[in-house]
């Protein structure tokens, strides 16, 4: 499996786990350099995949669902390593595969063997230059997505991973990583793209990945709403 296989007390779960051979059962992996390049297929099905399993017939909630699903593998298996090893895989988009049609672990494979040092200008320029910029090109391409529900997804993903990384850190007994963990998390949410997505000490965000639209969807732990809109009530006011 490679690093941060999933399941055990050695990793912290299967969304930071990075796959570095083939998966065994073969996949329709691609280099996600291809689909920030244009090939835009994969994308396509995929987010057609997720809006038919939520019952959607709004395409932008099925394609926000898909987004925030990658940009936490992204940001997971970037930050993982960071805090708890000090370094994390470089990541190029030419060496990480990407399959739509799988889930973790084993919707990415990386075929590099080049690490980054664990700070936030590494971080940043490795997920979110790198990978999460082309990417909200590709889903604009795809479709009509607001910049700011993709920026907003990216930052609650990214305060996602933290919290879980932190759990796992204090449960077995790494509070340095979770502390390192903290910090870069800090310093990437201080870009002007992500600044102001989550706010408060829970990391609340501050704008609705779309999801309380599907039938049945209800509300995500750190949403913005008490209740769905349908409801006709009022969003919670802003986390201090």
């Amino acid at each position: 499996m490679g690093l941060g296989a999933s399941g055990g007390s050695g990793s912290p779960g299967g969304f930071f786990a990075l796959r570095t051979t083939a998966p065994a059962t073969g996949g329709a992996h691609r280099p996600l350099a291809l689909l920030y390049a244009g090939e835009d297929g994969p994308l396509t099905v995929r987010v057609d995949h997720v809006a038919t399993r939520l019952g959607v017939p709004e395409r932008r909630v099925g394609a926000s669902v898909a987004h925030l699903g990658l940009a936490a593998r992204l940001w997971s298996v970037a930050l993982g390593p960071a805090a708890l090893h000090g370094r994390f895989p470089a990541l190029d988009p030419a060496e990480l595969f990407w399959d739509g049609a799988a889930v973790s672990p084993d919707d990415l494979w990386w075929a590099g063997s080049a690490t980054r040092p664990a700070t936030v200008a590494e971080l940043r320029a490795a997920v979110q230059e790198a990978h999460l910029v082309p990417l909200h090109e590709a889903l604009r391409r795809d479709g009509n997505v607001s910049p700011r529900l993709l920026w907003g997804n990216a930052g609650s993903a990214l305060a996602g991973a933290l919290r879980e990384l932190t759990r796992w850190a204090r449960a077995h007994g790494r509070p340095e990583a979770a502390e390192r963990a903290a910090v870069l998390v800090s310093g990437l949410l201080d870009h002007p793209d992500l600044a102001g997505t989550v706010r408060g000490p829970r990391l609340r965000r501050t704008s609705c990945c779309l999801y309380y639209r599907a039938p049945g969807g209800g509300l995500c732990g750190d949403c913005v709403f008490d209740h769905a809109p349908r409801t006709g009530l009022e969003a919670r006011p802003p986390a201090p």
